[in-house]
């Protein structure tokens, strides 16, 4: 192996410990997460469950993607791992969107193709013929795309979304809220490292909790 390739290693193997490191320094409630009034359900069975909710228009949650795939690779077998769209007026038609990619099984082609497209290429892409033409330049179906856009199953998960986004008082995006308990970002946290080391001490905390 070259120089070169040994120092990659090095270096991959260093993240992958910081993404997995026990926090430096006790967590601070109320500073760098905060506690929810009242438990919310989760979908991940036995799992610690790590909820990412996110927005395609924001240029923050675009810059923490490649730290919560690092993250969510060497995550512990404790945990699980999904993403729910951020609602509101301005975000409806990009979680309708990534809800019609998941019905159609194709967020692998979906997501981080649309999140490029707007933060990197710049591109506007906000209206639901905006986005119908979008998923039809990744391979998707445009009509079988449109009819899911517009679908029940669709608007259903969309309401859901809402109710969950409210309950867990989310008012900004990105946000994570572990096992339905903490809500906490990298903006919140102080900055990204410091918000790996809360949700790590998060993730083992319920760990922990759950193996009693």
């Amino acid at each position: 192996m070259s120089l070169s390739a040994r120092l990659s290693a090095v270096a991959a193997l260093a993240f992958a410990a910081l993404l997995l490191a026990v926090p430096a320094r006790a967590l601070e409630e109320g500073v760098e997460y905060v506690r929810l009034p009242v438990a919310q359900p989760t979908e991940t069975g036995d799992k610690v469950e790590v909820l990412e909710v996110f927005w395609y228009g924001c240029p923050h949650c675009w810059h923490l993607e490649p730290t919560l795939n690092s993250w969510v690779a060497t995550m512990p077998e404790s945990a699980a791992f999904r993403r729910m769209p951020a609602t509101g007026a301005r975000w409806d038609p990009h979680a309708r969107a990534y809800f019609a990619a998941e019905a159609m099984g194709k967020l692998d082609v979906f997501h981080e193709a649309l999140f490029k497209a707007m933060q990197v290429d710049k591109r506007r892409i906000y209206s639901e013929n905006d986005l119908v033409k979008f998923a039809e330049e990744v391979g998707i179906d445009p009509k079988e795309f449109r009819a899911a856009y517009e679908s029940f199953a669709v608007e259903t998960k969309l309401a859901k979304a809402k109710e969950m986004q409210s309950r867990y008082g989310i008012d900004g995006v990105p946000a994570v809220i572990v096992n339905g308990k903490y809500r906490t970002g990298p903006s919140q946290a102080g900055s990204t490292d410091r918000f790996v080391e809360v949700l790590n001490g998060l993730v083992a905390q319920e760990s922990g909790a759950k193996a009693k």
